[in-house]
């Protein structure tokens, strides 16, 4: 896993200068922010990273945030940091996707496990995309062979159940290989999985 982006939204500017001094030391590339309208305003969503919020700012809250941005599609994992917490301030965070909700003044170790956290989490999201980006480009009778290779079935097998010969099959089989970038059956029922995974977080979340 490398090292991961952390977009920084933190209004205390003491805060934002020790933060990104502390985990630039890390090896992380942080790109910090004094409020959320201006992170709102350059956020890429071609540009993932773990998000670190301060809870509690002006106008819009770090909660506040990640449900904005959850409302455009991006829902990059987040820690949340706070000197004011709370128990209902926690539920609510979690709620919206938090993977952490840290108390100022933050220990360094516990920033650093929660931003592991959330790194392995984004792996995994981009891990899920990819996965469904690629299936995307399959055609319908090439995911209609997948889904079978992906149970177990034999290319004979499978041309008896389409009505085309094993040849045909074969030609399918290629196809795939090609468009997922690998001929592993033990690759394809990952991806298929993560596709899948990736398909009801998305509904949970509407």
């Amino acid at each position: 896993m490398s090292a991961p982006r952390i977009y920084l939204v933190d209004d205390d500017a003491a805060v934002r200068q020790a933060l990104t001094l502390l985990l630039s030391t890390y090896g992380m590339t942080v790109e910090a922010f004094a409020d959320p309208e201006t992170f709102l305003a350059h956020v890429d969503p071609a540009r993932p990273g773990c998000l670190l919020l301060d809870l509690r700012m002006p106008m819009i809250s770090g909660i506040q945030l990640k449900e904005k941005l959850a409302a455009r599609g991006i829902d990059w994992p987040a820690v949340m940091i706070t000197g004011h917490g709370d128990v209902n301030a926690c539920r609510r965070a979690f709620r919206a996707g938090v993977v952490d909700f840290l108390t100022k003044p933050v220990d360094e170790q516990v920033l650093l496990d929660a931003l592991g956290t959330a790194a392995r989490a984004l792996d995994a999201l981009m891990e899920r995309r990819e996965a469904a980006s690629l299936l995307a480009s399959l055609t319908e009778r090439e995911r209609e062979v997948l889904d079978m290779v992906c149970r177990g079935w034999a290319t004979k097998e499978i041309a008896a159940a389409l009505s085309v010969s094993p040849r045909t099959i074969d030609a399918h089989r290629a196809n795939i290989a090609e468009k997922l970038g690998t001929s592993s059956v033990a690759d394809f029922v990952r991806m298929t999985l993560n596709s899948r995974v990736l398909g009801s977080s998305t509904d949970s979340a509407r």
